[in-house]
């Protein structure tokens, strides 16, 4: 297959295509060839070129990718595929969303869909999608947008928020792109199969859900389902990331004490030979003091009851955060949805299920299914919003097995 990959983030999706696995190895599946891809976010693209050598890389905000561009680094041959997701913070139920910049940012995916023409096209975007709707925004007479400036209650410390002035919501996100995927203008349309799947059920040890949007040409005569749901037990955190060396605060480890527990392990072991970014910082006195006192599956709410009965201090009650943040990691429960929060114990559920502290960075990418070899860039930061925002390879990995029989 042709493929072009857009969004490509660090390039967890990549991952299904470029390699395959065999007798419970990653190898390199040379059936396919990648025409170029886009990142805008300079570390992401570094660490994609480190992993992806011989992929073109585009390291540019899409929006600067002419059609000039985009034909020339197409060549003669034909497209194949198209691969990616727009940022998906917008669409994220999690947090505020916004209709901005970045929410408009699938026009661009239409745009190269448009200037390719690839016989199908795969689109990845976040659960929350299938409710955005476009929102239309308050503005003054010379069209900029208003914003209201709440005040943070209880939290005088916090910058006041700004918050933009919704005058009326619009048509959904989901119609719009049903729309004009199917009709791109010069005859050029796409028949769209689309399906909510969860990471979970294709040997990732995560509860991960996520909307996949396949198009096939309408001049295609091609045939498309997504994977089947393995027959193999659903993976714990612990069947995940239990080989790893325990630290502690302030501490980090570089190499293996234990042989892999399990083939799940034992994949992701494969091919490294010592360990990296696994680390933990240092806490502070109240953090330190919510992780000593929150078992498995408790939170926010659990230490803040110890609060209420005197076991500790006042000064010590949690008034940030939902329910579910400040938690502790269930030792035989996939692990939540790993966010670019992944480190922080004020997040949601991060705190590792045995050990006082939270995931380090190469757990999360273990968990989200990237085999220990695999590179990141940045700070501990920029690895986690690489390790956060992409799509689990071991997922990645079964779509791709489709997308072959669709195309063979």
């Amino acid at each position: 297959m042709r493929i072009i990959d857009l969004f490509s983030g660090v390039g967890g999706l990549t991952f299904g295509f470029y390699y395959r696995k065999r007798n419970n190895k990653f190898v390199r599946n040379r059936k396919n060839e990648f025409i170029f891809a886009n990142e805008y976010s300079t570390l992401a693209a570094e660490a994609y070129t480190e992993n992806y050598p011989n992929i073109p890389m585009k390291n540019c905000d899409i929006r600067d990718l002419s059609e000039n561009d985009v034909k020339e680094l197409i060549g003669q041959e034909p497209v194949d595929l198209i691969i990616g997701g727009p940022p998906c913070q917008s669409f994220s139920t999690i947090g505020q969303r916004n209709y901005d910049e970045k929410a408009q940012l699938y026009k661009e995916y239409l745009r190269i869909l448009k200037i390719a023409c690839p016989k199908m096209f795969l689109f990845e975007n976040v659960l929350g999608i299938l409710s955005m709707r476009e929102i239309f925004y308050k503005k003054d007479a010379d069209g900029n947008i208003l914003y209201e400036i709440k005040e943070v209650e209880g939290r005088e410390s916090l910058k006041p928020r700004k918050k933009p002035i919704i005058d009326h919501y619009g048509r959904k996100i989901t119609d719009i792109l049903n729309e004009q995927f199917s009709d791109l203008g010069d005859g050029l349309g796409y028949t769209l199969h689309t399906k909510c799947l969860n990471a979970m059920d294709y040997g990732v040890p995560e509860n991960r859900e996520r909307v996949f949007i396949v198009g096939i040409r309408k001049d295609m005569k091609l045939e498309w389902t997504f994977p089947e749901k393995k027959d193999m037990p659903v993976l714990s955190i612990a069947d995940a990331i239990s080989d790893f060396p325990a630290i502690s605060e302030g501490q980090s480890a570089i190499a293996y004490t234990v042989p892999p527990q399990n083939e799940y392990q034992e994949l992701m072991r494969n091919g490294a030979d010592a360990i990296t970014q696994h680390f933990c910082g240092s806490y502070s006195s109240k953090i330190r003091t919510v992780i000593e006192n929150v078992k498995q599956g408790e939170g926010k709410n659990e230490f803040n009851a110890l609060v209420d009965n005197g076991t500790i201090s006042k000064d010590y009650r949690l008034t940030s955060g939902y329910a579910n943040t400040y938690g502790r990691l269930v030792e035989n429960q996939p692990s939540p949805t790993i966010t670019n929060s992944l480190t922080t114990v004020s997040s949601l559920r991060c705190i590792h299920y045995t050990q006082n502290r939270a995931l380090t960075p190469r757990e999360g990418a273990r968990i989200q299914s990237f085999p220990d070899w695999y590179k990141f860039k940045g700070s501990k930061d920029n690895v986690c919003t690489q390790i956060g925002n992409a799509v689990p390879p071991l997922l990645a990995l079964q779509l791709a097995s489709q997308f072959e029989k669709a195309l063979k």
